[in-house]
């Protein structure tokens, strides 16, 4: 299976090493990787402040550069939720409609991959702490992963995965650039999410989006609170 590797801006800017471990983990599993180099922003930025041609640019970049794998495996639920869900608005009744329809089913984030087409579950991981797992909106509004990334998380061992209460799964407050047009009500949001963590007993927030854990991470440090934040490909690869 030829495996084409898409990192988000996010990931590619301050967390290098998570994208490494992506690409450790899989060829662990036996899988061909490549990691095409002039990949760029996939456009979700400037689709959602309404600059849609830049955004189709880099779509159209995006779809040349990925056409041909088997699989374009993610681990920035936002941005797949982006390319899968509201990508083909700007490609309607053009010449990369067809291009898109195909490659749209095969863009799929990691947690769907290693739970639905790997089906192996053989990571063996160690993670001896108490989790608390953030779903973001992308997740459970678009493209919805989160049964699949439980399904992971109780496979690693000794870990303890906390069920937190319904009434918290919330927006965290990121958003994208909601944070930047609406920083006041962004850290609010934030410091009910992290209440919530510190009240089921949580050492780690786990996410497969990294923009959230950044946004959440912040908000720790500046108020020096004893919590940490983990993307799920570093903890798979925990101590590896």
């Amino acid at each position: 299976m030829n495996l084409g590797i898409f990192i988000s801006c996010c990931v590619d800017q301050f967390s290098p090493k998570t994208a490494e471990n992506l690409i450790r983990l899989l060829k662990n599993l036996g899988y061909e990787v490549h990691y095409p180099m002039e990949q760029t922003c996939c456009g979700k930025l400037m689709y959602e402040n309404g600059d849609w041609k830049t955004a189709k640019q880099l779509g159209e970049k995006f779809i040349e550069l990925f056409k041909d794998y088997d699989y374009v495996i993610g681990i920035s639920n936002s941005c797949e939720n982006y390319i899968k869900n509201n990508f083909g608005r700007l490609f309607f009744n053009s010449s990369n409609h067809n291009l898109y329809k195909t490659l749209k089913n095969k863009v799929i984030n990691i947690s769907e991959f290693l739970c639905d087409i790997d089906k192996t579950m053989s990571f063996e991981s160690n993670f001896p702490y108490k989790v608390y797992l953030h779903t973001n909106c992308q997740s459970t509004k678009g493209y919805n992963v989160e049964k699949q990334t439980r399904e992971i998380l109780k496979k690693v061992k000794d870990i303890t995965l906390l069920e937190g209460n319904y009434t918290d799964n919330f927006c965290c407050g990121y958003g994208g650039s909601f944070s930047v047009y609406n920083p006041y009500v962004s850290r609010n949001l934030a410091e009910q999410k992290i209440k919530a963590v510190l009240e089921s007993g949580a050492e780690y927030i786990v996410s497969n989006d990294m923009s959230c854990l950044l946004h959440l991470q912040s908000y720790i440090n500046k108020n020096n609170i004893d919590l940490k934040t983990i993307h799920l490909v570093d903890l798979l690869m925990y101590n590896k």
